[in-house]
């Protein structure tokens, strides 16, 4: 059947493009100061979240979440960079864009993808709005809702939809991209304007709705986290429920459904079911 249109396809793939660089690129600027508060101002003793070096020779690196620390040398507060040397920095040079430390690199190709990131999901929403694949894709059926108890216990044991039920997205799905498209992705966009001095002069009201621009740089990277979090489990789920069909489906819009194969039940003579 075919599955996906043109237009699904293309802004999936861009918001991809995009995550993944907003990613790389926000780490980047997280590594300018690798500390987490909440509030207004920078409370430096009480710190949320942090990533240091210690003064030992050599230096360790130390995470520290909600008073309690952790030895992360090699993957946070100290790790190789490009040279092999170990340097102080958040993260690690393989995961940030560009690798080396780079404030003023990394807010370019930030702020350039997050204008790509915007005008791709204005897109999507205005094509889906029009076209009715918005209600489609992400609205569960009063049928589906009545049965989401069911459809946990298939993913947890990973029995995954056929036949007509694998024509549209299961209650799971409508949910899981509701929640991304319809709250994670706003409010991420709106902490990230929140923490700009030219939008806090127009519109102060950003910071009031955050509660200070340390509180909006932690939803912000808190966000980060969780957005990051759906794509593991969402390209794990594509593997699972068969890789190749469902890259095929996203790439040409066909999707091939499997058919649902139901147990023939025995007769007697007369013809009446046992």
């Amino acid at each position: 059947m075919f599955r996906h249109p043109l237009v699904i396809r293309v802004t999936h793939w861009v918001n991809t493009l995009a995550i993944a660089i907003l990613l790389m690129s926000g780490l980047q600027i997280f590594n300018a100061h690798p500390v987490l508060y909440w509030g207004q101002v920078s409370t430096f003793d009480h710190p949320l979240l942090s990533m240091t070096s210690s003064e030992d020779d050599p230096p360790r690196g130390v995470t520290n979440i909600f008073g309690r620390s952790y030895d992360t040398t090699g993957y946070l507060g100290v790790s190789p960079s490009g040279t092999g040397e170990l340097a102080d920095r958040g993260f690690p040079s393989w995961i940030t864009l560009p690798a080396d430390q780079d404030l003023t690199g990394g807010r370019r190709w930030h702020f350039f993808f997050a204008w790509v990131l915007v005008l791709n999901g204005l897109a999507y929403l205005a094509y889906g709005l029009v076209s009715g694949q918005l209600r489609f894709r992400l609205i569960p059926t009063r049928h589906q809702l009545r049965h989401f108890g069911a459809s946990v216990r298939e993913h947890l044991t990973l029995r995954f939809p056929q036949g007509d039920e694998a024509k549209r997205y299961n209650v799971i799905q409508k949910l899981t991209y509701l929640v991304v498209v319809a709250v994670l992705l706003p409010l991420q966009v709106l902490a990230g304007l929140a923490m700009s001095p030219a939008m806090n002069a127009a519109a102060p009201f950003l910071l009031d709705l955050f509660g200070g621009r340390q509180s909006a740089r932690t939803v912000h990277f808190v966000i980060a986290g969780l957005l990051v979090l759906f794509v593991v489990v969402h390209v794990a789920l594509v593997f699972l429920s068969g890789f190749w069909n469902n890259m095929r489906g996203m790439l040409t819009g066909w999707f091939v459904i499997a058919r649902q194969i139901r147990p023939l039940r025995a007769t007697t003579r007369t013809g009446e079911p046992t």
